[in-house]
């Protein structure tokens, strides 16, 4: 027994076989000719399939241009983490030197290195210790921040100038329209 296969132009009779459904009349309004919209031409398929692909080849483009963004980001979060361990573990190390006086937020102290490899913490520079001063290395002179972050001499100026900025940001906005400003910030230093 064979079945008869028909195609309707009517919604109500759709068969399954039709790639989208057709009607000649939506809403009663004949918009193209039923005719020539169900007649194809032979190069139709080939057309669609180069759309298709260059629709893919697109959308892999368009893809990995942002995963390739994503990759820079993670390499420079990646840097970022190593810089930030590697100044923990210093910041660690120097508090750990000796010291036989109480280190107080906001001074500047001074690091020394015995003969013996044990490091301790001065309040007198290398100046200040004049001929006294006894067999040592001196490591650098470091200001104690209110976050318990050693910052090196050199850096104190540029930390200066960044927390100045900052703080600007915070007291010129205190609803906070100025924290896109503060994202676009260069924080690159003088």
């Amino acid at each position: 027994m064979k079945r008869k296969r028909t195609f309707s132009t009517d919604m109500d009779n759709t068969d399954s076989s039709m790639l989208v459904e057709r009607k000649k009349s939506p809403n009663g309004l004949e918009l193209v000719s039923a005719f020539r919209a169900g007649r194809h031409d032979p190069t139709d398929l080939v057309e669609l399939a180069r759309e298709i692909q260059l629709a893919d080849n697109t959308v892999r483009a368009t893809a990995c241009g942002k995963l390739q963004v994503i990759a820079e980001q993670v390499r420079f979060l990646q840097e970022q983490a190593k810089r930030v361990l590697q100044e923990a573990r210093e910041d660690q190390s120097r508090h750990h030197a000796h010291c036989n006086f109480k280190r107080v937020p906001g001074h500047v102290y001074h690091l020394y290195r015995r003969p013996t490899g044990e490091t301790y913490w001065s309040m007198l520079s290398p100046t200040e210790w004049g001929p006294s001063a006894p067999e040592q290395d001196y490591l650098g002179a470091f200001r104690l921040e209110h976050d318990m972050s050693w910052t090196p001499w050199e850096r104190m100026e540029q930390r200066a100038h960044e927390l100045a900025q900052l703080n600007g940001l915070l007291a010129s906005d205190a609803h906070g329209a100025s924290l896109n400003k503060a994202l676009m910030m260069d924080t690159s230093g003088p």
